[in-house]
């Protein structure tokens, strides 16, 4: 497996990293031994980079991926994140990270923890204490470095400011792009991107099927690229898209991560799977070249990304 580096100072990892939030939130009933051994697996094929949160099952994914990698817990990174509150709102308090830090330490069985989000920004704290706790924290020996998720340029830069941001993680694929404005002043200040959801939570997988088929506690159920309208559209994309990537003899997945990673050194996909061979295949796109003429007609399919917004309720706004 590929390496790269997050962040001027930050870790080296695999090219493709694991996002393990399906196993406890959105993507409907998970089988946890089956899980076990797919994280298993992703060790064994270079993966050494995996995303938790306290959000997925209120550190129940946490524990599960304390668990799935006790035996290699050192040749790896983790990171996890904070903010979120039982009803959804978000609570980024200085006391409020502390208390959800120790929480994390606990149920992922480390000394420290790699990587600390903040999950989503909270507009009722400055986020100039926010960094100023996770600094305390790094102080301590208890978190590595400092990441934001789905934060905006003034976000980042007054973070950045008081300790060092490592690495920010925003939804972004072939699908959804607004994160490109951004690009610039991560590239500026230093910090690596980390797109969640670089398979369009599915979309791109050869696997999708209409919303009223998916399970009632699966988020694509009520996700509007699935909805009437948008769905067909963005079926007609995908297969564009699979007819391209099997011209390579590779599959559409491959050729969505292929993508990811040809916008730059400092990109590190989190795709997440349940399925070992859905997992093999996601690692083998860090082997799948794409030439110019490929990125044209990516960009030439999907010229503005998918068709309908990436959440049924409220968007994340980056300021």
């Amino acid at each position: 497996m590929q390496k790269r580096t997050l962040g001027a100072n930050g870790p080296e990892v695999s090219a493709i990293g694991y996002g393990a939030m399906g196993f406890h939130l959105a993507y409907g009933a998970a089988d946890e031994t089956a899980g076990l051994q797919t994280i298993q697996r992703a060790y064994e094929l270079g993966v050494t980079f995996f995303d938790t949160a306290e959000l997925y099952g209120w550190g129940e994914n946490e524990k599960f991926i304390g668990r799935a990698v006790k035996g290699f817990r050192d040749d790896i990174v983790i990171a996890t994140k904070f903010g979120f509150t039982r009803s959804y709102g978000t609570d980024s308090r200085p006391e409020h990270i502390r208390e959800v830090a120790e929480n994390s330490l606990r149920n992922l069985g480390v000394e420290v923890i790699d990587v600390l989000y903040q999950h989503r920004v909270d507009p009722n704290v400055p986020i100039e204490d926010v960094a100023g706790t996770v600094s305390d924290l790094i102080g301590e020996g208890k978190v590595k470095y400092f990441g934001l998720s789905e934060a905006g340029p003034q976000t980042v830069r007054k973070a950045h400011a008081v300790h060092p941001v490592t690495m920010l993680q925003t939804e972004y694929s072939v699908f959804e792009r607004d994160v490109e404005a951004l690009l610039p002043l991560t590239r500026e200040l230093g910090i690596g991107f980390v797109p969640y959801s670089p398979l369009g939570r599915g979309f791109l997988t050869g696997a999708v099927k209409p919303a009223a088929e998916y399970e009632e506690n699966d988020m694509r159920r009520h996700d509007p690229r699935w909805q009437p309208g948008n769905y067909e559209k963005n079926v007609a994309a995908v297969r564009k898209l699979t007819d391209l990537a099997a011209s390579k003899g590779a599959t559409v997945s491959q050729l969505a991560l292929a993508w990811l990673l040809a916008q730059g050194d400092d990109i590190v996909p989190i795709p997440g799977t349940r399925q070992i061979a859905r997992l093999e295949e996601n690692v083998a796109s860090a082997d799948l070249t794409l030439s110019a003429q490929d990125l044209a007609r990516i960009r030439e399919i999907l010229p503005d990304g998918g068709v309908g917004a990436r959440y049924a309720s409220v968007v994340p706004q980056w300021i």
